[in-house]
């Protein structure tokens, strides 16, 4: 019964996240998409590699207006492109979708190649990292940075030269503080610190939690844990959940114990608690590299009782990858792949329809794939889209989803692929009628 209870509230705490330089503009013209009985892919925006920028490692966010923001990661990723990364607006403007390129890092100081999502503050303004740049560390080329984007004026037009206002908050400098922040994005407790991971620096080289206070018109870091590449994990990816009591949960991708890619340990789950001295580490799963899989990249979502749904990017039965929800077994899925991560390398999506998810090299042509997981009679897979490389491969990121009249739209991107092959913004409308799992009293029991 508790095993139940937990998985609604999971449930109810994701349905409800659901709810809640120069310009530079591209315009792709498209008809617009209509809630459909089927549903129906179509490619919003094929990155040139140029202005617009390439590899948009990170994933979307949306404001209330419905318009798209995301990051692109530039040269120093698959070394595409021309520049060092981007943060890009696209917005519907009739028939046709608009990209806005907000700014363009220009490498060392700034900052270089951001593959996390940018974040909307409480402050309305828009919250990153970059893995590289900074200070002059890491062999040169930095060691990461947490940057805000400001909007221009409100008195601006959107479409406007007057660019945004770029701010680094904090360099790292390869220290005990960390460097090299990856995939997860930036996340924010109700007091408005900022927490995020990084892959490597700590004491022990492992990676890092960290938080930034806001302070004198500043940002102060500080390491609330750094790993030690035993059994508590090492490189930590994915985005931190931020629980209610004030804890945080994530995912190391190695570390731990088994032996996963190269014989290297397989990754873990934690939780940190606070007190009034220290944060306590707990390590809520330690993956073992068998039919439970390994090295988790996305983070975990809607962590309750430490309950968390997760992902693993390889192993597993059919050496796919899979998800599940720690603690429960009240669902597992597993993905066939022929690659070392061929899985789900981003954090699930919730909606009041049920979960969503990307894969990176799963699918029928093995360029990854969308897929649902949804059904109040029983868990469901559903594979809702497979890309074949013309529209989009390889995608990296969550996916976002906004609800209306019929199933809603699925927006995201892929890291390659599209018309030029640096990858694209993507929309999928699903069909209507889905069932509102968030309401669901029964679940099946038991896992495969």
């Amino acid at each position: 019964m508790r095993a139940l209870q937990s998985l609604n509230l999971l449930l109810r705490r994701v349905s409800h996240a659901a709810a809640a330089g120069p310009t530079i503009i591209f315009v792709v013209m498209m008809a617009t998409v209509p809630y459909a009985t089927a549903q129906s892919y179509t490619v919003l925006h094929n990155f040139t590699g140029g202005a617009d920028g390439s590899t948009p490692y990170g994933g979307l966010n949306m404001d209330s207006a419905g318009n798209l923001y995301g990051t692109t990661c530039g040269i120093y990723c698959l070394g595409a492109g021309s520049n060092w990364g981007t943060v890009f607006r696209l917005s519907q403007r009739g028939l046709g979708w608009v990209l806005t390129t907000l700014y363009t890092f220009q490498g060392g100081p700034d900052g270089s190649s951001p593959t996390g999502r940018v974040v909307f503050g409480r402050d309305g303004n828009l919250y990153g990292t970059t893995i590289y740049g900074g200070h002059n560390g890491c062999g040169g080329s930095g060691c990461g940075t947490v940057f805000k984007l400001t909007p221009p004026s409100a008195n601006v037009p959107p479409n406007a030269t007057a660019g945004w206002i770029k701010t680094t908050l904090y360099g790292f400098l390869a220290g005990n503080d960390g460097k090299e922040p990856m995939y997860g994005d930036v996340v924010f407790d109700q007091a408005g610190n900022l927490y995020g991971t990084t892959a490597g620096g700590g004491p022990q080289g492992a990676g890092t939690v960290y938080k930034l206070t806001p302070s004198g018109g500043g940002w102060t870091e500080s390491v609330i844990y750094a790993f030690t590449g035993g059994g508590d994990g090492a490189e930590p990816l994915g985005t931190l959940y931020i629980a209610d009591n004030g804890g945080v949960a994530g995912s190391a991708f190695t570390g731990g114990r088994g032996s996963c890619l190269a014989g290297e340990p397989c990754g873990t789950i934690f939780e940190l608690t606070p007190s009034a001295s220290a944060w306590t580490e707990n390590t809520l799963y330690t993956f073992q590299g068998g039919s439970d899989g390994g090295n988790p990249i996305g983070g975990p979502l809607g962590c309750v009782d430490t309950s968390c749904i997760i992902t693993a990017s390889q192993g597993g039965m059919a050496g796919g990858g899979r998800v599940f929800i720690l603690n429960n077994g009240l669902f597992d899925h597993e993905f066939a792949g022929s690659g070392n991560t061929p899985g789900p390398w981003a954090s699930l999506t919730g909606s009041e329809t049920g979960l969503y998810g990307t894969t990176y090299e799963d699918g029928a042509y093995q360029m990854g794939s969308v897929f649902m997981l949804s059904g109040c009679a029983g868990w469901g897979y559903t594979d809702l889209h497979d890309f074949s490389g013309t529209d989009g491969s390889y995608p990296v990121s969550s996916l976002v989803y906004q609800s209306g009249s019929g199933g809603g739209v699925l927006y995201g991107t892929t890291s390659q692929g599209g018309a030029y092959g640096y990858g694209v913004v993507f929309a999928l409308t699903l069909p209507s009628g889905r069932e509102d799992v968030s309401k669901c009293a029964n679940r099946r029991q038991g896992a495969k």
